[in-house]
C-alpha cells in the first residue's frame, strides 16, 4: 500500500512540476523568439535607415548603384524607388512575393526612421522594412530592405532544439529528485507502519531510529514510546495477574483447607471454632483485597468519586488518630501529632481519611516496639504538606521505585505476617492525585521512612470558591 503512496505522492510532485516547469520554458522561448526575431528585424531596418542617410546625401546614379552593388555581396537584398514607387536600382532578383510588398506600399507615408513592412516571418520567404529618402523636406525615394526568413526560422529551430535537449534533461533530473524525495518520505512510513502491525501482533519491542528531527521523526520517537509503554503495561499486566492470583489462591487454599479439617468428624469443638476463626480471617483478608481491587477498577475508568469540601486538618487528624491509637498502644509505638493550627484543606475527608489510615497501618507495622511515629501539618505559602514519618526497619534504595506499584510489597516471605495486600499504598496515591497532589515516600534502610503528601491550597480554595 505504500508502495503505491510512494507512487501517487511522485506522480503527483511530478504533475505539479512538469506544469510550472513547462510555464516557464514556454515562456522563456517565447521571449527568447521574440528577442532574436526583434534584433534582425531591428537591425535590418537600420542597415535600411544608414543607406538613407547615404542618399540623402549624394542622390546620384553612382552612389544608389554603389548602395546595390554593396548588398549584393551580402545576405540581404536593397530596393531603391522613387516618390512614387518605381524602381531605380536594385541588388538582386526581384521575387514576386517582394513585389507584392511593394505593390501594397503607401508610398505617400513619409515615416521618419522607417518602419517594417513585413514582419510575419513564420509564414512568408522574406521580411522587408521600409526607409524613406527626404532632401531638404522634399520626398525623394523609398529604400526597401529585406531578408530572407530561412535564417530566422533556423535560428528559432535551433533554439526549440536547445529548449526541447534542456527540458528533457529537466524532466530527467526532476523524474530522479521526485523519485528519491518519495522514498525519503516513505521509507519510514513505510517502517513505522511495519512497526505497528509488530504491535498490532503482541510484539512491543519496537525501535525506529530514522535519524530525522521533523515531524516524521517526532512521530517515531513517539511510536518507540508507545511500544515501550505497552511492553511495561503487558509486564504490568501479568505481574498483576500473577500477583492477584496469587493473593486469591492463598486465602481460598486456607478457606478450603481449614473447612475440610473443621467438617471430619474426629475434630473437636475448640479445634472447629479455631478454625472457623482462621477461616473467618481468611474471608475478610479476602474481602478486602476484592473491595481494594472494586476501588482501583473504579479509579481506572474514571468512576471514583471525589466529594471535596473545606476540611480542618486537625480535625482530619484527630478522627484518624482517634481510630489507630488503640492499635499503637498495643504495640507499644509512641504515636505524635502536630498540626499548625487553622490549616484548611480543600479535600474529600472520608476519602483523605483512608489514604492516612493506610500510611499510619504501614507505618505501625513495619515499626518496632519502642519506636515513634509523627504525624505532622503544615502549611507554607500556597502548599499544605502532610508528613507520616516511623523509626521502623526502612525500605531499601532498590525497591524505593516500586513501591506504589499494585500488589508490590518489598519482602514477599513476610507478606502474611504483615497482611495487607500491597494494594493500599497504590490506592492512597491514586486518592492524592485525585485531589491534585503529590505523594511521595523517603526512606533509608534501617533508618525508617518518612511519606510526604503535598497538596496546592491556592488551588483548591480558588476551586471551592468556583464551586
Amino acid at each position: 500500500m505504500l508502495n503505491r503512496l510512494a507512487l501517487k505522492i511522485g506522480l503527483l510532485f511530478f504533475v505539479f512540476i512538469i506544469i510550472i516547469e513547462s510555464v516557464l520554458f514556454l515562456t522563456l522561448y517565447v521571449t527568447f523568439v521574440n528577442e532574436r526575431v526583434d534584433e534582425v528585424m531591428t537591425n535590418l531596418l537600420a542597415r535600411g535607415n544608414t543607406h538613407s542617410e547615404v542618399l540623402e546625401d549624394s542622390f546620384e546614379p553612382a552612389t544608389l548603384n554603389h548602395v546595390a552593388l554593396m548588398e549584393s555581396a551580402s545576405d540581404f537584398i536593397v530596393i531603391i524607388t522613387d516618390a512614387d514607387g518605381n524602381e531605380l536600382t536594385h541588388s538582386d532578383l526581384i521575387e514576386p512575393e517582394m513585389r507584392e510588398v511593394l505593390e501594397h506600399t503607401d508610398f505617400d507615408e513619409v515615416l521618419q526612421g522607417g518602419k517594417v513592412v513585413e514582419e510575419r516571418w513564420d509564414k512568408k520567404e522574406f521580411i522587408a522594412t521600409d526607409s524613406p529618402i527626404t532632401i531638404e523636406g522634399e520626398h525623394r525615394g523609398h529604400v526597401f530592405m529585406f531578408a530572407e526568413t530561412n535564417h530566422i526560422k533556423g535560428m528559432v529551430s535551433h533554439l526549440r532544439n536547445q529548449f526541447l535537449i534542456v527540458g528533457l534533461i529537466a524532466v530527467g533530473l526532476t523524474v530522479i529528485t521526485i523519485f528519491l524525495l518519495s522514498r525519503l518520505i516513505t521509507l519510514p512510513l513505510i517502517r513505522m507502519k511495519e512497526a505497528t502491525e509488530q504491535l498490532s501482533e503482541g510484539h512491543h519491542e519496537v525501535s525506529l531510529n530514522i535519524g530525522r528531527n521533523d515531524e516524521l521523526g517526532e512521530l517515531a520517537k513517539a511510536i518507540t514510546a508507545l511500544s515501550s509503554d505497552l511492553e511495561h503495561l503487558k509486564n504490568e499486566r501479568n505481574e498483576f495477574l500473577a500477583s492477584i492470583s496469587h493473593e486469591l489462591r492463598t486465602p481460598l487454599t486456607y478457606i478450603k483447607g481449614y473447612a475440610d479439617i473443621a467438617s471430619r468428624p474426629d475434630a473437636s469443638e475448640e479445634e472447629k471454632k479455631e478454625y472457623i476463626g482462621i477461616i473467618r480471617e481468611e474471608t475478610a483478608h479476602l474481602t478486602e483485597l476484592i473491595r481494594q481491587l472494586f476501588e482501583l477498577a473504579q479509579m481506572d475508568h474514571n468512576q471514583f468519586a471525589i466529594q471535596k469540601e473545606e476540611f480542618s486538618l486537625e480535625m482530619l487528624f484527630a478522627s484518624v488518630v482517634a481510630l489507630v491509637r488503640p492499635a499503637f498502644d498495643e504495640k507499644q509505638i509512641s504515636l505524635a501529632v502536630h498540626c499548625e493550627h487553622e490549616i484548611v484543606a480543600f479535600i474529600d475527608p472520608e476519602r483523605f481519611q483512608q489514604v492516612l489510615l493506610n500510611v499510619l497501618d504501614n507505618a505501625r507495622k513495619h515499626s518496632p516496639e519502642g519506636t515513634q511515629v509523627v504525624l505532622q501539618g503544615v502549611q507554607d505559602k500556597g502548599t499544605i504538606t502532610i508528613s507520616i514519618r516511623d523509626e521502623g526497619e526502612g525500605i531499601p534504595e532498590k525497591n524505593l521505585p516500586f513501591v506504589f506499584e499494585r500488589l508490590y510489597r518489598v519482602d514477599k516471605s513476610r507478606s502474611r505476617q504483615y497482611g495487607g495486600s500491597g494494594l493500599g499504598l497504590a490506592i492512597a496515591k491514586e486518592i492524592v492525585e485525585s485531589h491534585g497532589g503529590l505523594m511521595t515516600l523517603q526512606s533509608e534502610y534501617g533508618q525508617g521512612t518518612t511519606v510526604l503528601i503535598e497538596l496546592k491550597r491556592g488551588d483548591s480554595l480558588a476551586e471551592s470558591a468556583v464551586g
